[in-house]
Parts: structure tokens; sequence; C-alpha cells
């Protein structure tokens, strides 16, 4: 835990990514870093590859983004070279939300919709966010953290 903060960029807001950060690996340092609102797409990111991509930063549109339902996770871009990465299990019931569209990630289940910045609630009946995720954005690629 003695990484300094520019060895890793973490994407996620606030306790939740606080909270993810406990649950790393067997033998992963977990990182001291501090979750970021945003990070440009050149940001560095761990000294290995830093895990499984997931994209390129030109597969997830501005605007908008994209689901990873094998797993489980949404990354969207709500302004260029803003990266961020989200659950996508509804916490109301635990549905895989199945679009992105106008600023919102959508569940389909029960018409929750979440902020595409965020993940907050636009629409219940979820009850909370959508959980953030911890990725890394190198050059062009999105890789899980």
């Amino acid at each position: 835990m003695t990484n300094p903060p520019a060895r890793r960029t973490v994407l996620g807001t606030g306790a939740a990514a606080a909270l993810l950060v406990g649950c790393s690996k067997y033998g992963d340092s977990g990182g001291s870093s501090q979750p970021s609102a945003s990070a440009p797409a050149s940001s560095p990111a761990s000294g290995a590859a830093g895990g499984t991509e997931l994209a390129t930063t030109g597969d997830i549109p501005v605007g908008g983004g994209k689901i990873f339902k094998d797993r489980k996770i949404v990354v969207t871009q709500p302004t260029k070279d803003e990266f961020k990465a989200f659950s996508a299990v509804c916490p109301h019931q635990g549905c895989t939300v199945s679009t992105v569209a106008n600023g919102t990630i959508d569940c389909p289940c029960h018409g929750s919709k979440f902020r595409i910045t965020d993940a907050s609630v636009v629409a219940g009946p979820a009850p909370r966010p959508l959980p953030a995720e911890h990725i890394t954005v190198e050059g062009n690629s999105i890789r899980l953290a």
C-alpha cells in the first residue's frame, strides 16, 4: 500500500471505489491510488500490463458507453478522454443492464436508469448507484485493474 498515486489510475466514484481497493487479488498491492473522477486516455497504468484488456478507447463512444456482459462491467466515456467503469448488475434485483443511451445506463427488468457520469440513479426502482469498478487506461487500451 505504498505505491505512489502516479503508478496506477483508478477510475470510479467515492466510497464504492475505496471499498474495492480492499478486494485486491492475493499478491496485488492494491495501490494507494486515490479514486479519480476522470483521466485522460494516456494516463499511466501499473508497470505490468495491468489486467485483462476490455476494449480500446475508440470502442467507447463519447457521451455513451459499452456493456461487457461476460465481465458484468459497463464502461462509459461521459466526455472525451474521460472513462468510467461500473458494475453492470442492477442493485434492484440483480439484472444485467442492457443499453447505454441518452446519457444513461438502462436496466431492462424494471426500468432503472443510471447516469453515465457517476452511475447515480436517474430513475428507480434501483435503491442505489451502480458500484464503481477499477480500470486503467494505458495509451488506447482500457484494462481491468
